[in-house]
């Protein structure tokens, strides 16, 4: 006689057949709770305040080599003039890295990206505000780059300005941005690297002196260092989860130790430039003391087990790019 089969019990789980059908939540247990609106302080975290040094640093020692140029000529570098291309400057850098900020909030959001990261929770990601509203105010902020962009256009009349300043946008917007983001394939370091380091440097400095040479390119370089050395960062904290999420940033690539290793050589970079700028002006040297924030960075980037940790060193990097930049222009002004 044939032996009968019992047939196997389908599991609750699996009775729908809808992956995106909503959870059945047991009796008895406790429901989701839910999200609390966001505010102002909510909007202002996600602005991201610790990344905004980035933005000034390198048109801060742009700024300091454009004095010392103007100083060469015999010009007022405290004229109208320079001072407005300056302040237009900053408020590029500024809001272009504020758009950004945002722009990742959105773009990483919807695509499910941070639905299980390891730092601050994101206003879009976590349904604290409606996704369409933080890519306004993303737009908000590409918005006033672009003005501060044609400002600058009308006072320099640089009439290819423009073609630089959309270039820059579409790198803000599919860093994450679009079906295939170029973040997602490792190429955020090189991106960051020339638009908050050589474009934004080298360009002040253009801007002001309407000149591209030596010392200028090597700050670029520079600071493009320590702004690679900050998304690095961040990347090496995000690291599991961007595996899962797949997330291919350069920090996924390689393993942990090779990431601090290279980690290590962004931050000791600028420093080696650095020697050029001591043998020129004895002042220069000064910026040296901004080691004293890289060497923790460095050392708790190598024993770094929790985010906190990681979020620790980008902040330390972050402070000490301000302080490199900070010491390098006021020696190269003043």
């Amino acid at each position: 006689m044939a032996s009968r089969k019992t047939p196997k019990k389908k599991s609750a789980g699996n009775r729908s057949g809808r992956p995106g059908a909503r959870p059945v939540v047991a009796r008895g247990a406790a429901a989701p709770a839910p999200v609390r609106p966001a505010r102002l302080g909510d909007w202002i975290r996600a602005a991201r305040p610790a990344t905004l040094g980035l933005a000034i640093a390198p048109v801060l020692l742009g700024w300091g080599l454009g004095i010392l140029q103007f100083q060469f000529a015999d010009l007022d570098p405290w004229g109208l003039l320079p001072l407005s291309v300056v302040t237009l400057c900053f408020a590029l850098s500024l809001t272009l890295q504020l758009g950004v900020n945002f722009a990742n909030d959105y773009s990483d959001g919807i695509r499910g990206t941070d639905a299980h990261r390891v730092g601050p929770a994101r206003l879009t990601a976590s349904g604290a505000a409606p996704a369409k509203r933080v890519r306004l105010v993303a737009f908000v902020f590409f918005g006033i780059a672009t003005l501060a962009g044609l400002g600058l256009t009308v006072l320099t009349e640089i009439r290819w300005l423009p073609a630089v300043g959309a270039v820059a946008l579409l790198a803000a917007w599919f860093y994450t941005g679009g079906k295939r983001p170029y973040g997602y394939f490792g190429l955020g370091e090189l991106v960051v690297f020339v638009f908050f380091g050589l474009v934004a440097t080298t360009g002040t400095a253009f801007l002001l002196a309407e000149a591209i040479w030596l010392d200028s390119i090597l700050a670029g370089i520079a600071m493009g260092l320590f702004a690679v050395a900050v998304l690095f960062i961040n990347n090496m904290r995000d690291r599991s989860t961007d595996i899962e999420a797949g997330k291919r940033t350069l920090a996924t690539r390689m393993p942990v130790w090779l990431s601090r290793l290279l980690f290590s050589l962004f931050m000791i970079g600028p420093f080696v430039i650095l020697v050029y700028f001591s043998l020129v002006l004895f002042t220069a040297g000064w910026a040296l003391f901004a080691l004293f924030i890289v060497a923790p960075a460095i050392l708790i980037t190598w024993t770094a087990t929790k985010p906190s940790e990681y979020v620790l060193v980008l902040k330390l990097t972050v402070w000490a790019s301000l302080a490199y930049a900070t010491i390098l222009a006021w020696a190269l002004a003043f």
